[in-house]
């Protein structure tokens, strides 16, 4: 059994060994690691990093791990040479160890994934090449393995061929969507991976260009067309990927679904691909749940592609959802696993545990706080600002603002106005607040990942000058 060390800030400390003690209890025979705390003589844990462990915290430890706040900036293999054991962050809140410690017991790859994403164009004939080839590496970064030429009825595209070739010369996959069989000719013949869509009529464009067919019925309804265009190029050997049609809610998703179904029974090994753009496209709905659903159902039905676009405002992240959907399902697939605790990327507005302290809990740590420094923390309660003049309670930034006393201090005032917004936010919405972060959005929101290893840059909750700092 690994003996672990914490290393903590005195307001956090007894918060902390209530925490250890529910994960592994004296005397537990089955408790996962012992465990010491030490407090290295500063208040809040967050402001600890590796040049103060170093000059604090005597070595050897006399234990198998260091762990040390999640926050906590500095080099930590340095800080593992020196200590000579293992040192690692744990999570921002110490309250999410006993999930931090399920997770390292069990840990779940998100790296992989079986299901392809095309992402659409939808308005590709209206784009010059350099527009396409920029919209391409968009839909690329956010998660796109095939850039999808979307043709449009009644609309010239006399560079679709330079389209292909461009997007090819660039380094991507490409398909040519198009119910004209004379453009899917041109794509195929320029070099297009994949086309969208071939019925049984058209079959003989498969055979005269390489590319992979997607095959439709002649009608969404029409089953018996789609399975012998299916039957067709199973006995010639030819790669294709069959698709359904996914009907929009509420004319016709339900059946749609009992298509897709019946189709995996009378093709069990047969590619599939599902065009889930007609859900998060034409609801008045958030997308990440939807897409959430639908490559939940691409699991069930072991689909090997999707078809997505990012036309309407509100669906302007599908793609990246849909990676992050993908590689969800598929690691609860691998790990027989429901698909939860495994990644907040689709947690985009509500947090699973978004107020980790209890009003009571917060007040305790309150009751500590000997400096004028004003701290924000928030719960089932509303927003709880603290220093060492009291605690202040409620729901409304403006209902605080005469109690905070900043009338004269605008650097300090527009400060609390930030952080008491965000708070507000999370309190409605249910998600995590942390003060002097930014709220997490999950998948929705561009966030550059933190640079841990060095110091933060001072900010505005820096000590003002003649302002004790924090020890």
């Amino acid at each position: 059994m690994d003996h672990i060390v914490f290393l903590t800030g005195r307001l956090a400390e007894p918060a902390l060994r209530r925490v250890l003690a529910d994960i592994a209890g004296p005397g537990d025979a089955q408790a996962p690691f012992s465990w010491e705390v030490r407090e290295i003589g500063l208040q809040v844990a967050a402001l600890m990093t590796a040049d103060m462990i170093r000059r604090r915290v005597a070595a050897p430890l006399g234990a198998d791990r260091l762990m040390v706040p999640g926050r906590c900036r500095g080099d930590l293999e340095a800080l593992s040479a020196h200590f000579g054991v293992p040192v690692q962050r744990g999570p921002e809140e110490l309250k999410d160890l006993p999930l931090f410690f399920s997770r390292r017991a069990r840990p779940v790859s998100l790296d992989e994934y079986d299901v392809l994403i095309l992402a659409e164009i939808v308005d590709a004939p209206r784009l010059d090449l350099d527009a396409l080839v920029a919209r391409a590496a968009a839909l690329a970064a956010d998660g796109a393995d095939v850039i999808d030429l979307g043709c449009l009825p009644d609309t010239p595209f006399p560079h679709l061929a330079d389209a292909v070739r461009a997007l090819k010369a660039a380094g991507f996959k490409v398909s040519v969507d198009s119910l004209d069989a004379d453009e899917l000719l041109r794509g195929g013949r320029a070099g297009a991976d994949y086309l969208l869509s071939l019925t049984l009529d058209t079959l003989w464009i498969a055979e005269e260009v390489a590319a992979t067919p997607v095959l439709i019925g002649r009608t969404p309804q029409d089953e018996a067309s789609l399975w012998a265009a299916v039957d067709t190029l199973q006995s010639r050997g030819r790669a294709f990927l069959a698709d359904a049609i996914l009907d929009p809610i509420p004319f016709g998703l339900v059946a749609a679904l009992g298509r897709y179904q019946r189709l995996r029974e009378r093709f069990p090994a047969a590619p599939i691909l599902m065009g889930v753009g007609n859900l998060t496209e034409l609801m008045d709905a958030d997308t990440t749940g939807i897409n959430a659903v639908m490559l939940g159902m691409a699991a069930e039905l072991r689909a090997s592609a999707i078809l997505t676009t990012q036309v309407s405002p509100h669906a302007r992240r599908a793609v990246r959802e849909a990676d992050c959907a993908r590689r969800l399902m598929h690691a609860a697939v691998a790990e027989q696993v429901l698909p939860k605790g495994l990644s907040d990327a689709l947690l985009t507005t509500h947090a699973r545990r978004p107020f980790p302290d209890t009003p009571e809990e917060i007040a305790a740590v309150a009751a500590q706080v000997r400096d004028p420094s004003f701290r924000v923390q928030v719960s089932s309660a509303g927003l709880h600002v603290y220093n060492r003049d009291g605690l202040r309670l409620a729901s409304d930034p403006f209902a605080l603002w005469p109690q905070l006393g900043l009338e004269h201090d605008a650097a300090h005032a527009f400060y609390m106005g930030v952080e008491l917004a965000r708070a507000q936010i999370a309190w409605q919405l249910g998600k995590r607040y942390v003060q002097d972060q930014p709220l997490d959005w999950g998948c929705a929101v561009e966030r550059p990942p933190e640079d841990l290893l060095h110091a933060s840059a001072p900010g505005s909750t820096l000590p003002s000058a003649g302002e004790p700092a924090d020890s």
